[in-house]
């Protein structure tokens, strides 16, 4: 069985350390915890990794969050993958930090990487992982907040976080997403 799991995010040194790319740090440590490498490729930065027979290539795109959906769309036809075997892992506004929150399909929630997905594909239905960034930013300072640095508590907290965001990738890999969500979403 092949996965693609797709971690969104912005390309560049400024956007490294960012609430929003979120999805690069969870691939990332999906990556090391296995000995994968990121290799540079057409529209991103892909990764290929076995686990428990299952193989998942790892998409980090170099379209930037705005058009996250080019690259997902070309890879997922470059590998023949269909979109039940699709799994996007995306930070959220709407939850408190470090929740994780999978579904199985759903709107984009105001997320503009979601939003270009679900326009490529032309539907919603796909699995991903929703990652808490919370929402501490005075009115119309979400920009600077999505795009903004983690605070030395978040960063503290983070590497256990991010790992339990993993763990939760590899479990759906293996035993699906319904068992997954029962097992992570109370996390």
């Amino acid at each position: 069985m092949k996965y693609l799991i797709a971690g969104l995010g912005n390309i560049g040194a400024e956007y490294a350390d960012t609430r929003h790319n979120i999805g690069f740090k969870v691939l990332d440590a999906l990556a090391g915890q296995t000995g994968g490498v990121f290799k540079t490729e057409r529209y991103g930065d892909v990764c290929e990794i076995r686990h428990k027979g299952r193989t998942l290539v790892l998409l980090k795109p170099s379209t930037y969050m705005n058009l996250s959906g080019k690259a997902v769309n070309y890879w997922m036809q470059k590998e023949k993958i269909e979109a039940e075997r699709l799994f996007v892992v995306v930070d959220d506004l709407a939850l408190p930090f470090g929740a994780i929150r999978l579904r199985m399909k759903g709107s984009d929630g105001g997320h503009n990487g979601l939003k270009n997905i679900n326009e490529m594909l032309g539907h919603d239905r796909y699995p991903r992982l929703r990652f808490g960034i919370g929402d501490a930013f005075r009115k119309g300072g979400q920009v600077d907040y999505v795009l903004g640095t983690w605070s030395e508590e978040e960063r503290a907290a983070l590497p256990e976080r991010v790992a339990l965001a993993a763990e939760a990738v590899l479990s759906y890999a293996v035993i699906g997403m319904e068992r997954t969500m029962n097992l992570y979403n109370k996390k």
